[in-house]
């Protein structure tokens, strides 16, 4: 990424939340057959956010308490955007970021300009004689072109839906205050994973009560040749689903831990918590299970989020969740 670029996630992580040293009932911790469980801490979640306990029931049939989350799906914690820069000659500022094959690559104007080398598809050509760039800037346009069925008329189109097209959404999140751990994982409802397509659709929530979403659906983006990068943040913008993250890049909160873990950036949807990809020195977890998680006596039952460019977070819920 360029300089800007990493000035904001070292800027991000120097405000990032310190995990402080608290007493067991404080952290609302338990223990049973699977070791330490640790309950969802719902002083974490930002302003911006409603959080209250409501009774729920979880997908094994446990009657239990859930903590209900309501956002305006409006990041309260950084900008949202840019995603197209407006010209082959911008630079990365201008623009965000586009996943693929597990690499992040910055949305400026070359990226823009050499889209056809990089597909090795000369129908791709998304500017003018200018080099100015096709882009979405009406809510209608944003609808049309991020339609699965979109038509030809948005070939060749920089997709960027606006933060002002989604002021009156609110988004409602139900997570079980307290983590119950299933014998058997059970993946997402956009398939893909281990198990099948059993889950939810949604994977977790962040401190800002940004949900974090299954893969972006890139091949029916680029099918279309259509391109709708993510902002730095790994987040982007539809009508109907507010703004979401497909990749955790460090630009939202996190919670520094005291013993050289990866940083918690939030919660899966059965309530375990979720942690940034790499520890502080660098290291990924080697023992992660197929959902990418892992256990320890201080966080209990956790997640690791995959690489930021492989347009996923983890693989598929240890825990039961709220049908």
């Amino acid at each position: 990424m360029t300089q800007l670029k990493s000035a904001i996630l070292l800027l991000a992580t120097a405000i990032s939340i310190s995990c402080c040293s608290k007493d067991d009932d404080d952290q609302g911790t338990a223990s049973n057959d699977d070791g330490v469980v640790i309950n969802v801490d719902d002083g974490l979640f930002l302003s911006g956010t409603t959080v209250t306990t409501v009774p729920c029931t979880l997908s094994d049939g446990t009657n239990t308490d859930c903590y209900q989350i309501v956002t305006n799906s409006m990041a309260s914690d950084h900008d949202m955007g840019p995603w197209c820069p407006t010209n082959i000659s911008d630079g990365a500022e201008a623009g965000g970021i586009w996943l693929e094959n597990g690499q992040v690559y910055d949305v400026d104007g070359a990226f823009i300009q050499n889209m056809a080398t990089f597909y090795n598809d000369n129908t791709w050509m998304m500017y003018d004689a200018n080099g100015d760039i096709y882009i979405t800037d009406t809510e209608q346009d944003c609808i049309n072109a991020a339609n699965p069925n979109v038509g030809a008329a948005y070939e060749n189109y920089c997709v960027e839906c606006l933060p002002s097209y989604i002021s009156n959404l609110s988004q409602t999140w139900l997570i079980p205050v307290t983590p119950v751990k299933q014998s058997t994982p059970a993946n997402f409802a956009m398939g893909g994973g281990p198990m099948g397509s059993t889950g939810p659709t949604v994977i977790g929530v962040a401190f800002n009560g940004i949900e974090f979403s299954g893969a972006a659906p890139v091949d029916a983006i680029l099918g279309a040749y259509t391109l709708a990068p993510f902002d730095d943040a790994g987040g982007h913008i539809n009508v109907h689903q507010g703004y979401h993250y497909h990749a955790a890049t460090g630009v939202s909160t996190e919670v520094a831990q005291n013993d050289g873990h990866a940083t918690m950036i939030g919660y899966a949807m059965d309530g375990h918590a979720i942690y940034s990809q790499l520890n502080e020195d660098g290291t990924e977890p080697t023992d992660l299970d197929e959902c990418r998680g892992h256990y320890d006596d201080t966080r209990g039952y956790h997640y690791h989020v995959d690489a930021p460019g492989s347009n996923n977070f983890i693989n598929c819920l240890a825990g039961a969740y709220v049908n």
